[in-house]
């Protein structure tokens, strides 16, 4: 359960100006990574690769698992695996110099920044020489893992996003099968939702609060069809009718609380990770949520009856039912280390061996990022996951694009949601067209 990765998602500028400087500054500070492909270590060349990661506890411990198998194969490479080290550490380590052999990092927002600045090297090289036919992970994975044409990632399994809800709610109020529509996620909100006596929220059906659990428009913009780029390149929002579409359909639902009986609802619920999250205590009836709230539910709720399915889709985008929001751990090569040869072969492993991503899949209850590892036999996760492989493998599978400047822009966007959903913003379209404006001038400063 890696929750800071996840966590990462409600903080969208996941990385400060400080952060940014620190990443820039090291592409100009000393050492610095071949411009190809350096070669493995020989059998009889003793490496020792230090791993970063932010697991901790149990997750740390499947890691090394996984680790263990690797160094079984290379008896020569020696894995030093330290947990608990997030973005800002693997930056501090390589300004100053001394940074791990392999950085495994839980927030995909950030490989704008750790490609064009350098500070993660360019893995083409490796890929060129060893073949690595990239056509087994999925294209929006293989999106989130590059930045203008660098590719100075992998994926290391993936977060998928769809809909959960409470079967025995469902049935208390006549519903027979999850909406596959937003006209029909309206309906059964409406349907599922009860008012105290006077006329506070009791139980909601649906929240479409921004910055609510995992309400963060990334995760609703492919069931709209919604794009973040226009043909140039420049942000999108007041050009793309889809998020006009988007943002009048989220309004409906927070109008049908009413924005202060909504905001006092959440406010007195439980937290995204705790045991006392609104879903587990039956406070809110249908969610959007990732593959992991699988695990959450194992462990924290375990009576709860519920399934997953797709998240609805906007009604005249049906074409785009089954796909969904996808992010996830990346790996990469940070700049200045010396083994770079044996750090390649440990992330081509972690990557791209069917056995390691499934046994890595198991053990934290994520997806597989490979279609050899999502089709495996061997997979062994609850029946309400299978929503999840599902989505994975559509081809409607969709990510927001990298940015120089991180997640800046989703935090635009959020702040801009939140403000029409409690009435603030008026004109939407201007809103829109400031928005847009405010993340090109963002970026440009950012560099491109």
């Amino acid at each position: 359960m890696r929750t800071p990765r996840r966590a990462a998602l409600s903080r969208a500028a996941t990385c400060s100006v400080g952060a940014l400087v620190l990443l820039l500054s090291a592409c100009t500070a000393g050492g610095g990574g071949s411009s190809g492909a350096q070669a493995a270590p020989g059998a009889d060349q003793k490496v020792t690769l230090t791993v970063y990661s932010n697991f901790a506890d149990r997750e740390l411990g499947i890691l090394n698992k996984v680790l263990d198998g690797f160094h079984s194969a290379h008896p020569n490479i020696t894995i030093n695996s330290q947990g608990s080290q997030d973005d800002d550490k693997i930056t501090q380590s390589i300004r100053g110099g001394n940074p791990p052999d392999v950085a495994i990092s839980f927030s995909t927002d950030n490989i704008g920044q750790f490609c064009s600045s350098g500070a993660w090297q360019d893995l083409k090289p490796y890929l060129d020489r060893d073949k690595v036919d990239l056509t087994q992970i999925p294209k929006a994975v293989q999106d989130y893992t590059e930045y203008n044409g660098t590719r100075c990632a992998m994926p290391m399994l993936a977060d998928v996003y769809g809909l959960y809800y409470n079967k025995d709610l469902f049935a208390a109020h006549g519903i027979t099968a999850p909406p596959k529509t937003t006209s029909e996620l309206l309906e059964d909100t409406k349907k599922l939702t009860e008012f105290n006596p006077d006329g506070s929220i009791k139980v909601a059906g649906f929240i479409p609060q921004f910055g609510f659990y995992a309400n963060h428009p990334q995760v609703w913009a492919p069931q709209f069809g919604a794009k973040w780029l226009d043909s140039n390149g420049k942000s999108g929002l007041a050009g793309d009718p889809a998020w006009t579409e988007m943002f009048t359909f989220q309004k409906q639902l927070v109008d049908f609380y009413g924005w202060d009986k909504l905001q006092k609802f959440t406010a007195g619920l439980g937290q995204e990770y705790s045991p006392d999250h609104a879903f587990n205590k039956g406070q809110v009836a249908m969610m959007f949520d990732g593959e992991y709230r699988t695990a959450f539910l194992k462990s924290d709720a375990p009576n709860v009856n519920y399934d997953t399915a797709p998240s609805p889709v906007a009604d005249d985008k049906s074409d785009l039912y089954g796909g969904g929001y996808t992010t996830g751990t990346i790996i990469g090569i940070p700049k200045g280390v010396k083994n770079a040869g044996a750090s390649w072969e440990l992330i081509k492993y972690l990557s791209t061996d069917t056995n390691a991503l499934v046994q890595l899949a198991n053990g934290l209850g994520n997806v597989p990022s490979t279609k050899a590892a999502l089709h495996s036999p061997d997979l062994k996760l609850p029946a309400q996951f299978n929503t999840f492989l599902k989505v994975f493998d559509n081809p409607n599978l969709a990510n927001n694009p990298a940015s120089p400047n991180g997640g800046a822009y989703l935090k635009t966007v959020e702040d801009l949601g939140s403000s029409w959903q409690s009435g603030t913003v008026k004109d939407l379209h201007a809103a829109f067209a400031q928005a847009d404006k405010t993340i090109d001038d963002a970026k440009a400063l950012g560099g491109n």
